[in-house]
Formats: C-alpha cells, sequence, structure tokens
C-alpha cells in the first residue's frame, strides 16, 4: 500500500506552463512535456513504453487538484456548462478519484469505474479519503503542482517519478517551489530522446 505520484516536468521544473485555460490546459507550451507519451502516438522506445504503462496502471484511488480536473475557477456555476473532466465520458483512472476544490460539487460517477469526489476540507480529507476508498491498492496524487506540494507536506508521498523533457518553459506552474528537502532516493533511471524517466523514493 504505497502513496506514489508520476508526473512531467520540464527541464527548468515547471509542471505546467503559463495561462492555463480550456483551450491551453497545461499552459503555454506545456503539452510538449508529453509527447513521449501523448494519445496516439507510439512510445518512442521501451523506456516511454514501460513509463506509459506505469501511467496507465489503475490505482486503488487518486487525489488531484481541482485545476487539473478543469479549466473552471470559482464557484461552480461560473463555468457555461456542467464540466465533466478533460477525459470524455470514460476517464482513465477507473477508480475513485478525490478533487479539491473550494466550492461544494456532487460525485461525478463516469463509465468505466471512476468516480470523482469533490472534498471542501483540505488535502488531508482528502487523502484520508482516498486512502480508505484505496484499501489494500496504492494511491496516486495526480497533481497539479500544488497538491503535489501538499503532499510532500503531509508527508505521505512513498515515491514520486518524474519524467523529465528537454524543454524550457521560463513561467508557469513550478513543482518544488517551498518543499523542503524530503531526502529523495534515485531507485531507477530510464532515457529516451524525449524524456529522462527519475524514480525516487521519499526518505520522509
Amino acid at each position: 500500500m504505497t502513496t506514489d505520484c508520476h508526473v512531467s516536468i520540464s527541464l527548468d521544473g515547471y509542471l505546467a506552463g503559463p495561462d492555463q485555460s480550456l483551450d491551453a490546459p497545461l499552459g503555454v507550451g506545456g503539452q510538449r512535456m508529453h509527447a513521449w507519451h501523448w494519445p496516439g502516438t507510439e512510445p518512442a522506445n521501451e523506456a516511454d513504453a514501460a513509463a506509459t504503462a506505469d501511467l496507465m496502471t489503475p490505482r486503488g484511488a487518486y487525489v488531484m487538484g481541482r485545476n487539473m480536473f478543469g479549466p473552471v475557477r470559482g464557484p461552480w456555476a461560473s463555468y457555461d456548462g456542467e464540466w465533466r473532466g478533460w477525459w470524455g465520458e470514460e476517464p482513465p483512472y477507473r477508480a475513485p478519484v478525490f478533487v479539491l476544490t473550494h466550492h461544494a460539487h456532487e460525485p461525478l460517477v463516469m463509465a468505466g469505474g471512476t468516480t470523482f469526489h469533490f472534498v471542501t476540507d483540505g488535502f488531508d480529507a482528502a487523502y484520508a479519503r482516498a486512502r480508505e476508498a484505496a484499501g489494500d491498492g496504492d494511491v496516486r496524487v495526480t497533481g497539479g503542482a500544488a497538491t503535489v506540494r501538499q503532499a510532500f507536506a503531509a508527508g505521505v508521498l512513498d515515491e514520486i517519478t518524474l519524467d523529465v523533457t528537454p524543454v524550457l518553459l521560463g513561467a508557469g506552474e513550478r513543482l518544488l517551489d517551498g518543499v523542503a528537502d524530503p531526502g529523495l532516493r534515485l531507485v531507477d533511471v530510464t532515457w529516451s530522446p524525449a524524456a529522462t524517466h527519475l524514480r525516487y523514493r521519499v526518505g520522509r
């Protein structure tokens, strides 16, 4: 029963570029960090294929930030329409997903086993619900950057995998700003021309 995180970052440490929007969900230029596993493309080599397989392997439950769930800011009614996530009616999670938000929302039951639960009382509460829902399974913290930083601050991460891409964004959401040294220990590294895949154990 581990808790992990697996995210792609730019060479200068950003998880997303500036000016995230409906048209640019990863910020300006952010999509370039995901070329190594972009849907509809074949992984460049075995390293990318293995990292993609890890991303797609279902966990027992997930925690994500609201900005990762969608572009909506403020009260949910401020969005013209019922937003149901970036992934269509059958998201890839196939498990309970606990979304951090300041605004209450009824759970969204999706095809394929994914249900989005919206948690208004902070990271600790969302993580506790995810841990309970996962049972003997693993929990994955999917992002965005602020949510990963809260996971570090709460001391719940056992591992983190970073897919470091040869992209310079220069601005946006930096992943590790303000994170106290968690005592990372490198346990695996593979690479392709598109990304270097670094898996760390968190010392805590």
